[in-house]
């Protein structure tokens, strides 16, 4: 029988709730949590600007490990800070030339094979939010080992000259009421939806986007002690409608 320690929309851990550990693979470290059976499926998680050890990225790793799936995140900083709440966002651009999210790919890669090979996982997604929401759109253009993504407010990656496919299924969720969008400092990790036409026309695998009304960025991965009660519905159908892509694909 399964373990939920999770009730399935709202991510309130249950007395039993599972807890991770970390661990260090080649040159990274990384955050697992194991659901208490045998699955050969796995998840991703790519973090945000904040980093891996960031409890509100910890919390979801255990959350949809409590849905029956390996799931890991692994530090894509690779030792390096993340951005921190004191630091100045004037220095943001600067920060973001070490810290980019279209270089994950030997990360990737290392996890991918952990997984396989440590944890007899067969099918694999990733799920990302903000700078990781824009690392699951590099890996699902060119990784056919990832069965599925979800791409929760990352800045899609804008190139009108090239064509908007993607490899295997992947949801991109929004907040309507995206700050980033607004600064230009920030743009990197702003509200820019995906060209509707060019996936239509392009894509020739189960694509979806979905805007969550009254919502700010980072909103999805609030832990419930953070949650304003108006925020809350809109917070729970976010990871309902994430688990439920999951679950769908994996």
């Amino acid at each position: 029988q399964m373990a939920d320690p999770f009730l399935y929309n709202t991510g309130e851990k249950k007395k039993n709730g599972c807890l991770g550990h970390e661990v260090q693979i080649e040159h990274i470290k990384a955050y697992v949590c194991r659901p208490s059976f045998f699955t050969d499926k796995a998840v991703i998680v790519a973090h945000d600007i904040f980093g891996w050890l960031f409890p509100d990225i910890r919390y979801i790793v255990d959350l949809i490990a409590g849905h029956g799936y390996i799931t890991i995140c692994p530090d894509f900083f690779k030792g390096t800070d993340p951005w921190k709440t004191t630091d100045h966002w004037a220095d943001f651009a600067d920060w973001m030339k070490t810290h980019d999210p279209m270089k994950v790919d030997k990360e990737a890669d290392v996890v991918l094979k952990y997984l396989k090979e440590q944890c007899g996982a067969k099918k694999i997604g990733i799920v990302g939010f903000s700078w990781g929401g824009m690392a699951v759109q590099k890996k699902k253009k060119k990784n056919p080992q990832l069965t599925t993504g979800v791409s929760l407010y990352g800045r899609i990656i804008r190139d009108s000259k090239k064509k908007k496919n993607l490899l295997n299924p992947t949801f991109f969720i929004f907040g309507e009421k995206d700050h980033t969008k607004k600064k230009k400092k920030v743009s990197c990790t702003g509200n820019y939806f995906p060209f509707p036409e060019k996936l239509k026309q392009y894509c020739k695998v189960a694509y979806k986007i979905k805007k969550k009304k009254k919502q700010v960025h980072g909103f999805a991965q609030l832990k419930p002690e953070d949650m304003k009660p108006e925020d809350k519905p809109y917070i729970e159908e976010a990871r309902k409608d994430m688990i439920d892509w999951i679950k769908t694909f994996i």
